[in-house]
């Protein structure tokens, strides 16, 4: 698919890997919603592109919609590139050093966010771009999953991470099956260690031991790769129903 000209949609288009995306897809030309649980980070971004800024919970139909909607009016018609970026992440060991299990509440937020509402996305905006008129090849649509190497090789306390990464993993063939009758492909990158904000928290010193833990190259992954492989998947027309790995060649110690 061509991406100028196009609508496209970014959850967790605030910050991060999400922003990254969204500013490639404004450089090749596409019209991009920038959507974020965050209504400043969603206005900030948006501002610097020429998007559309959509505050909304992935999780909530409600809100969701709503932002569908906008968008839609904003872009002239639904967005026929997802970019599925928003998610969080957290470490708990299932017995505490308190010797208390960790609140499945916990467990469930996590599930919640990663994988309920990553599907909750897709559902919503499959459904619109299957009204669409097909493109030359019959394509409607490219969708964007965002697991992560812990789907493979999961830490200590990732039990709750690694199962929402591994299961939208999961769900990656079977969507590009059932969405293939609509010509809408999706695809999933899972990446290893990135330069985000929530990586730059750590002290420089864990920073750079993680960054050494990475055969090649020896560094933090940029952003910015991320966004060219998201993109790229958008624009190979034969690239659907995969998972791709953007590690570096790391595989997870087990701590």
């Amino acid at each position: 698919m061509k991406i100028e000209g196009q609508a496209a949609l970014v959850t967790g288009g605030g910050s991060g890997l999400g922003e990254a995306v969204g500013r490639e897809l404004a450089r090749l030309g596409a019209k991009v919603a920038v959507l974020d649980v965050n209504a400043a980070s969603a206005e900030r971004v948006a501002g610097e592109i020429g998007g559309k800024a959509l505050a909304a919970d992935i999780c909530d139909s409600a809100s969701l919609t709503a932002a569908l909607d906008a968008a839609e009016a904003a872009h002239g018609g639904p967005a026929r590139i997802v970019m599925n970026i928003a998610g969080i992440g957290t470490a708990k060991r299932v017995v505490g050093k308190d010797g208390q299990p960790a609140p499945l509440e916990d467990f469930e937020r996590v599930v919640r966010i990663n994988l309920i509402g990553t599907y909750n996305v897709v559902r919503l905006a499959a459904a619109r771009i299957a009204r669409l008129p097909p493109l030359t090849g019959g394509e409607r649509g490219v969708m964007l999953m965002t697991a992560s190497v812990a789907a493979f090789d999961g830490q200590v306390g990732q039990e709750a991470y690694s199962a929402s990464k591994a299961a939208l993993v999961g769900m990656t063939l079977p969507l590009a099956r059932d969405l293939a009758q609509h010509g809408i492909r999706v695809c999933t990158v899972a990446p290893g260690l990135f330069e985000t904000p929530l990586m730059k928290q750590l002290p420089e010193a864990v920073q750079q031991s993680l960054a050494a833990s990475i055969p090649f190259p020896p560094r933090l992954g940029k952003p910015s790769e991320f966004a060219e492989l998201a993109v790229h998947v958008v624009t190979n027309a034969h690239l659907n129903g995969e998972t791709i790995r953007l590690d570096g060649a790391l595989r997870m110690a087990p701590r």
